[in-house]
């Protein structure tokens, strides 16, 4: 694949990685007090209400979890992009098609490499 070939595919994904990552990135900070530490006050709330609100801070944690990490793909993508790396397998070199990327344009690997690395 020519440079521009690679500039192209780039192009094709650029809007939509750089969409979710801001998307991400708003939807992180709009949550962060949902994994704020639960308080006990045995006065106001009972212990099911704070199991209840510990579980949803667990809940809420490893959201932001997954979020990060895709925040972290999502760059990795860009800077692949800017690199014109960009949709070839960083393992072996060869091409990612069309339609892989298409499910999720931070795949790094080709079907083959994502196979042995499972």
């Amino acid at each position: 694949m020519s440079d521009d070939d690679a500039q192209l595919l780039a192009d094709k994904y650029r809007s939509r990685v750089e969409q979710e990552l801001a998307e991400l990135t708003a939807l992180i900070e709009q949550t962060a007090d949902a994994a704020a530490p639960v308080e006990l006050d045995q006065q106001s709330v009972g212990r099911l209400s704070r199991m209840d609100a510990m579980q949803g801070q667990a809940m809420a944690e490893a959201a932001a979890r997954r979020r990060v990490g895709q925040v972290a793909r999502l760059r990795r993508a860009l800077a692949r992009m800017d690199d014109g790396e960009f949709g070839y397998c960083t393992e072996c070199g060869e091409r990612i098609p069309d339609g892989r990327l298409d499910v999720d344009p931070t795949n790094h690997l080709c079907v083959g490499c994502a196979g042995r690395q499972s």
